[in-house]
C-alpha cells in the first residue's frame, strides 16, 4: 500500500488519530440526508486502535512477498455458464479442491468447489439468475458493476439463507464490459471471498461484436482472476488465523485458483481480462521483457481508443482489459506478467505456429465527460478515514437501518470523495458504488489520466486525494458505497444511498 507512517509516534506514545465527523448530522429530513459535508468543519480527536491494530496497518507498508510461479500447472479456464430453461443457475457451495498436489483444501465456490464460472450476457437480454445457497451459513449474490435494480443487487439486505433459492430478474442495460460477482454478506464478505466465492461476468453488445477484438474464449480471450492467499501448515485457508483488520494479505498467488500457473497462447494478439480479486493487495502488472501492451477497457467499458502502456495498477475490485501481442514471440520466448517487484505472476508459453494478428481498431468507444457534467455543483461529499476496526465514512460506520443519502433515478450528481490522511499517512481506499458505472470528472482538480477516462465502478483514492465523480443511477433501490478493501467493508466503511 502506498502510504507513510510515523515510527517515532509508535515508539513514544499512543497514536491519537484526527477523527472525522459529519459537518451536519444527518436526520430523517430529506434535505439533511443529502446535505454535502464541509471538510473544513471536520472535528479532530478520535482515538484509534491499539498496537496490534497499528501493526496490522503497518503490514501493508511492506506486504508479504508473493511466490514466483514455477510454471507447473496450466492455467485453469473457468467454464462459460450457459442458461438452462432461460435462466442461469448459480449455486454457492462448499467442497474441497486440490490446490497443492495430493492435498485437499476446504474451499467455497459457485457451481463447483472453488471460484465460479464466467457468465456471458448481452445488452438487451432479459436475464434470470437463479441463485441458490448450499453453504452452511447465509450469503448474498452481489453483481459488482452491474446496472441492476436495487432489489437484485445482492447487498447485505438481500440475504439468501442456507438451502434457499432466489431468482434475480433484470434486463441487461449497459455496454460491453468485464464485471464480476461475489458475496456481500454483512460482516463476513472478506472470509467468503477468501475461501473462493468469486466469478466473472462478460457483458457483450453490438459494438463489441463488430470491433474485431480477440474474442475466442479460452483461446485468445482469457479471464484472469488474481488473488493472494495465505495457507496454514495443513495447506488450508484458515481465514481467522490469517485475518488482518486492514485487509488480509497472503504470500501465495493463485490465478483462476491455479497455483504456479502458466498460460499457453498462440503467436497472435491476445486479450487478457484482469481482475484484482484479492481482499487487499494491489497489483502493478507489466511484462518482464519491458514490452508495452495496450489497454482497451476499464471496469465498465471500452476506452475511446487503445492506449499503449508499459504497466497498469489495479486495486481490489478493479478490472482492466489489455491486449498483448505475441506475434513476434515463439516457444523459446521467456515472457511473463510480473508485478512491480518483478515477481513472476503468470508465465506465457507461446505456440510456434503463426496465427492471425489483425490490427486493433483505432476507435473503440465515444465516452466523454460532458461540459454539463463538469459544471454541476457538488451534491454529496464523502470523507473516507481510519484504519482497522475504526474505519468510517463521514465519521460513521455502516448501519443497515440508516439511509445516508438519497438520489433521484436518472439524475446525474457530483459526488466528491476525500481520503483523509492520519498521522500514520493513511491508506489507499478503493472506493466502489453499487448499481452504477460512474465517470471520474477530476482528481485533485485535474483531469484524470487517460487510463481512467472510461466507465468505472471502483476508483483508487490515495491519502489526501479528492476525486469528483459523475454518478447516475438508472434503476431504483438501495445501493451500497464502500471501500473495497474487504475487511474495511466488513468493519463498517460503508454507507447507503436510496434511489427513488
Amino acid at each position: 500500500m502506498k502510504s507513510s507512517f510515523w515510527i517515532s509516534s509508535l515508539l513514544l506514545s499512543t497514536i491519537i488519530i484526527g477523527g472525522c465527523s459529519a459537518g451536519n448530522t444527518q436526520s430523517e429530513n430529506e434535505s439533511e440526508k443529502n446535505q454535502a459535508m464541509d471538510h473544513t468543519k471536520m472535528e479532530p480527536e478520535q482515538k484509534m486502535g491499539d498496537m496490534e491494530e497499528m501493526e496490522g496497518h503497518m503490514s501493508h507498508e511492506n506486504p508479504a512477498a508473493l511466490n514466483d510461479s514455477t510454471e507447473e500447472n496450466e492455467l485453469a479456464i473457468p467454464p462459460l455458464l450457459e442458461p438452462v430453461d432461460g435462466s442461469y443457475p448459480i449455486t454457492a457451495q462448499q467442497g474441497t479442491t486440490e490446490i497443492f498436489e495430493g492435498i485437499q483444501t476446504d474451499t467455497y465456490g459457485y457451481n463447483g468447489s472453488f471460484l465460479g464460472p464466467v457468465i456471458r450476457i448481452k445488452r438487451g437480454d432479459a436475464v434470470t439468475f437463479k441463485t441458490r445457497n448450499e453453504l452452511t451459513e447465509p450469503t448474498t449474490f452481489h453483481w459488482h458493476g452491474l446496472d441492476i435494480p436495487g432489489k437484485g443487487d445482492g447487498g447485505p439486505h438481500q440475504v439468501v439463507e442456507p438451502g434457499e433459492t432466489k431468482d434475480v430478474k433484470f434486463t441487461v442495460n449497459q455496454e460491453a464490459s468485464t464485471l464480476w460477482f461475489h458475496p456481500h454478506q454483512k460482516g463476513i464478505t472478506a472470509e467468503q471471498v477468501y475461501k473462493g466465492l468469486a466469478g466473472l461476468i462478460y457483458v457483450e453488445d453490438e459494438n463489441s461484436q463488430k470491433l474485431g477484438l480477440p474474442d475466442n474464449y479460452g483461446v485468445n480471450d482469457f479471464p484472469l482472476v488474481f488473488q493472494d492467499r495465505q495457507f496454514d501448515d495443513k495447506n488450508q485457508l484458515n481465514f481467522k488465523a490469517m485475518h488482518n483488520d486492514d485487509g488480509t494479505i497472503g504470500n501465495t498467488l493463485l490465478v483462476n485458483g491455479t497455483l504456479n500457473p502458466k498460460l499457453t497462447v498462440g503467436a497472435e494478439k491476445v486479450r487478457l481480462r484482469l481482475l484484482n480479486g484479492s481482499n487487499a493487495r494491489n497489483y502493478t502488472f507489466k511484462l518482464n521483457t519491458g514490452d508495452s501492451f495496450q489497454q482497451i477497457a476499464t471496469d465498465g467499458g471500452f476506452l475511446n481508443e487503445p492506449l499503449e502502456m508499459s504497466e497498469i495498477t489495479l486495486t481490489p475490485g478493479e478490472r482492466a482489459e489489455i491486449i498483448v501481442d505475441f506475434s513476434k514471440q515463439n516457444s523459446n520466448s521467456d515472457i511473463a506478467l510480473v508485478n512491480e517487484e518483478d515477481t513472476i505472476l503468470l508465465p506465457f508459453k507461446v505456440r510456434d505456429e503463426q496465427t492471425n494478428s489483425a490490427e486493433l481498431p483505432e476507435s473503440l468507444n465515444d465516452y466523454k465527460v460532458t461540459d454539463e457534467e463538469r459544471s454541476l455543483p457538488v451534491a454529496k461529499r464523502l470523507e473516507l478515514f481510519g484504519m482497522g476496526m475504526h474505519v468510517t465514512i463521514n465519521g460513521k460506520q455502516f448501519d443497515m437501518n440508516r439511509i445516508d443519502f438519497t438520489q433521484k433515478q436518472g439524475e446525474t450528481e457530483i459526488w466528491e470523495v476525500y481520503n483523509k490522511p492520519d498521522p500514520m499517512g493513511g491508506m489507499v481506499h478503493p472506493f466502489h458504488i453499487h448499481g452504477t458505472q460512474f465517470k471520474i470528472v477530476t482528481i485533485d482538480g485535474e483531469d484524470p489520466p487517460e487510463i481512467l477516462q472510461g466507465w468505472k465502478d471502483t476508483v483508487a483514492i490515495e491519502p489526501g486525494q479528492t476525486v469528483k465523480l459523475a454518478v447516475k443511477f438508472n434503476n431504483k433501490g438501495t445501493y451500497m458505497y464502500h471501500c473495497h478493501l474487504l475487511e474495511h467493508e466488513d468493519n463498517g466503511m460503508m454507507g447507503q444511498v436510496e434511489v427513488n
